[in-house]
């Protein structure tokens, strides 16, 4: 097997009430993340901001930007300085009353390469994303950078095995996910434990039914905007590799730079002794297009 290493950060942390300064925290996370040696860095779901989804609010539709745009410039300056690929997640506007929450990629000279728009859009309590986001129509798709070949999906993609064998399809070696997820405070006793387990069971299937690196990013701290009830965000950022094997994980309730090595010579290994690709019956998949078999 042929070795192809990479390094990835995954950049947890906390959210404040300030957007100017949760960029200017990320960014300093992505410099201390480079000087680690991360090539491909990875921020949290919508990391600019409180997770503004728990209430239905129009004030929050201000916190959005175009893409290209501020933010992204001064991450693509970042880019260029430490030679890094970044994925940011960032709400975007689009035109007027047409918002998304997207991921930007760029590569290690600060070029974007493009981007990628949540297909799948929850409406849960607390997670009232339907009221802000139009889903995702750029499609599930991979780009080829300096360090390798990535796919980036958006939290509730994650539970899509349709979405990860799409992006894996396309050629992708690792598939991102920047992920806001928590538990409701009044729910953790009885149903944490198990909503975790899920979360994590899910990516790392992605990781053996595909052939590829999974890497999850997620914030941590309890967050209640306008004084609801809040939630509380579970961090533990992890990377699996193509077996599913989880490399590294981070802590609950720190904020943590997480610094993982991947061997993308594992994929062809993995992709040659469980072959899944090789063996799907893709003339037998036509009903997958259909919502329900009656």
């Amino acid at each position: 097997m042929s070795s192809r290493k990479v390094t990835l950060g995954l950049i947890q942390t906390a959210v404040s009430p300030d957007p100017a300064a949760n960029v200017a925290h990320t960014i300093e996370r992505i410099r201390e993340a480079a000087k680690s040696g991360a090539e491909i860095i990875c921020t949290q779901e919508l990391f600019a901001s409180h997770y503004f989804c728990q209430v239905e609010d129009h004030k929050y539709f201000a916190l959005a930007e175009s893409i290209p745009g501020p933010t992204t410039e001064a991450l693509a300056a970042v880019a260029k300085e430490h030679g890094v690929v970044i994925i940011a997640s960032l709400f975007e506007r689009r035109a007027q009353g047409l918002y998304h929450n997207t991921a930007a990629i760029l590569d290690a000279d600060g070029s974007p390469l493009g981007k990628y728009r949540k297909m799948h859009i929850p409406d849960d309590p607390l997670f009232y994303e339907k009221f802000y986001f139009t889903p995702g129509d750029l499609g599930f798709h991979s780009w080829q950078t300096r360090f390798g070949k990535i796919g980036v999906c958006i939290c509730w993609d994650q539970w899509y095995p349709e979405a990860a064998r799409l992006t894996a399809l396309s050629g992708a070696e690792i598939l991102f996910y920047p992920t806001a997820i928590g538990w409701h405070p009044s729910e953790k006793a009885e149903h944490g434990a198990r909503q975790h387990s899920s979360w994590e069971t899910i990516q790392r299937s992605h990781a053996i039914a595909n052939g590829c690196y999974v890497a999850a990013v997620n914030r941590i701290g309890r967050e209640a905007p306008d004084g609801g009830p809040g939630l509380e965000f579970w961090g533990q950022s992890f990377v699996a590799d193509p077996a599913g094997i989880i490399l590294k994980k981070a802590a609950v309730d720190l904020e943590e730079n997480l610094i993982v090595e991947a061997d993308l010579g594992a994929l062809e290994f993995q992709r040659t002794h469980w072959p899944f690709l090789r063996d799907r019956r893709i003339d037998a998949y036509g009903d997958i297009t259909k919502r329900f078999l009656d």
